[in-house]
């Protein structure tokens, strides 16, 4: 299939449509899956490579470092030598990468096989959703991202639950060998069936410098974070951390500074997307942490196997594949102040439910109420609060909205699962001892919910606006420019 004409547009219903959604969901999917199934797995992997809990912070994180650092840069190259390229090529390079995940044969060769995992993410994951919506038709798009929200979410919350089947059956390493088979199903898919798009204005360097930054900044603040238990306030430690927030103002001197910057600070003008971005950032550093550490609360301290504890969570996953798109809909409708203002309060009392998970714990009378009561609250927050970044810029400048939102997502997750652990008390073998880990565990909820209480907060003081994209800017016909309303553009250039 060729690139999107100017004034064309699918239709959700059609075939067409039907397969541009596999695609991008299978896609968005992998990405999402290692952000949560490795988590159930985390206790069989330190057994079997005899490793501490710093070892298996670093297994999430270096996944999730590569991720956050240079998801975009990844949206820029779709920008600039087609979505659909970048999208193909970052789900190839995810495929190769959990195959040496899967043959590792120690932690060091698994952390690093992570990284690499999280570069093919950072290719693919900002061209899954630029590509929906630069290939369908405008009054389809909210739906279409209602889509790929709800159904991505389930593939989040459902890896858990596949993980542990995985864990408890032909072993961990199975957990990073299921990506070869979605790879082998969604590139043909995607060359097949999904329409290339780009930006025809993109041009000049890329912020190299800027990305490498922003990168470097989040990984010796991660190192600072997860060593202060073994090392204490050491020199390194300290270094690390002075360092890690030196290159963080660097970073923003320099985007401040480019012609052609990887986060242009005016996006930033719009207080709407401001907000949703720092709502983005609570909600998904609370969701990060608990998810890394109910995990292991489940198998440590309750005693349930990996498959248990997987199945334990799954009634998240049958709630955000029921009502995730109505639930985009109804934020259409109302706007998304009062969905991302109960959702997160919704989902932080699931957090603190799961306070009532210790040895012995029923599972209809501890563990499911709180895991349901956390799917209500991710269904009302989840498909509002995606396509609310994508309204608060113009439609030329969906693709760089999806990346910085998807960054802060990534970032926010790797500190929290970096800095729960250390603001909670866990000592490097505390996933060994549940007398010792169930006490951490008690006094890390609580802040998990924190966070999603000052989300909500947040939301209800700065978000306004209803879910209706902005038109172009008055610059854009100024400039002479009249790219296809279809085509988002990477924003920096008629700013």
């Amino acid at each position: 299939m060729g690139d999107v004409a100017e004034g064309d547009g699918i239709r959700v219903a059609s075939a067409t449509g039907r397969w541009v959604i596999l695609a991008t969901v299978l896609g968005s999917s992998m990405a999402m899956l290692d952000s949560t199934v490795v988590n159930v797995a985390l206790p069989r992997i330190g057994r079997d490579l005899g490793t501490d809990l710093a070892a298996l912070q670093w297994t999430v994180n270096a996944y999730m470092l590569t991720l956050a650092g240079l998801i975009l840069l990844g949206g820029a190259l779709g920008d600039r030598f087609g979505r659909r390229r970048v999208f193909v090529v970052g789900i190839v390079w995810f495929a190769v990468a959990s195959l040496l995940c899967g043959l590792a044969p120690n932690a060091g060769v698994l952390v690093a096989s992570r990284a690499l995992q999280g570069i093919g993410g950072a290719l693919l994951t900002p061209g899954s959703l630029a590509l929906i919506q630069a290939s369908f038709h405008p009054d389809d798009r909210a739906r279409a991202v209602g889509l790929w929200s709800g159904l991505g979410g389930v593939g989040s919350a459902i890896g858990p639950f596949v993980g542990g089947w995985l864990v408890d059956g032909p072993g961990w390493r199975w957990v990073f060998l299921l990506n070869l088979p979605l790879a082998a199903i969604c590139v043909p898919v995607a060359l097949r069936h999904v329409p290339e798009s780009r930006d025809p204005a993109a041009h000049g360097s890329f912020d190299v410098r800027g990305a490498v930054s922003a990168a470097l900044a989040l990984a010796l603040v991660t190192y600072a974070l997860i060593e202060v238990p073994a090392r204490g306030a050491s020199a390194v430690v300290v270094g690390a951390a002075l360092a890690g927030v030196l290159l963080g103002a660097v970073f923003v001197r320099l985007e401040r500074r480019l012609a052609d910057p990887m986060v242009p600070p005016s996006i930033f003008a719009s207080r709407q997307f401001t907000a949703v971005n720092v709502v983005t950032f609570c909600v998904y550093a609370a969701l990060g942490g608990f998810f890394f550490l109910s995990a292991i609360q489940l198998q440590v301290v309750a005693g349930y196997s990996a498959l248990g504890a997987g199945t334990a969570l799954l009634p998240t996953t049958v709630l955000m594949l029921l009502f995730s798109a109505r639930a985009g809909d109804l934020g259409r409708r109302i706007g998304p102040r009062i969905p991302l203002t109960v959702g997160p309060l919704v989902a932080a009392a699931g957090m603190l439910l799961m306070l009532r998970v210790g040895e012995g714990a029923s599972y209809g009378k501890d563990v499911l109420p709180a895991v349901l009561v956390l799917g209500a609250g991710m269904v009302v927050l989840v498909a509002p609060l995606t396509a609310s970044v994508l309204a608060a810029v113009d439609t030329g400048r969906a693709g760089l909205a999806s990346g910085v939102n998807n960054a802060a997502a990534r970032a926010a997750g790797l500190l929290a699962v970096a800095a729960l652990p250390l603001l909670a008390g866990m000592g490097p073998e505390a996933y060994r001892d549940a007398g010792e880990f169930a006490a951490t565990f008690r006094r890390a909820m609580p802040m998990c919910a924190g966070l999603l209480v000052a989300g909500s907060a947040i939301a209800w003081w700065a978000v306004r606006a209803p879910l209706a994209p902005k038109p172009r800017p008055a610059c854009a016909m100024h400039c002479g420019v009249s790219a296809p309303p279809l085509e988002p553009e990477r924003g920096s250039r008629h700013t």
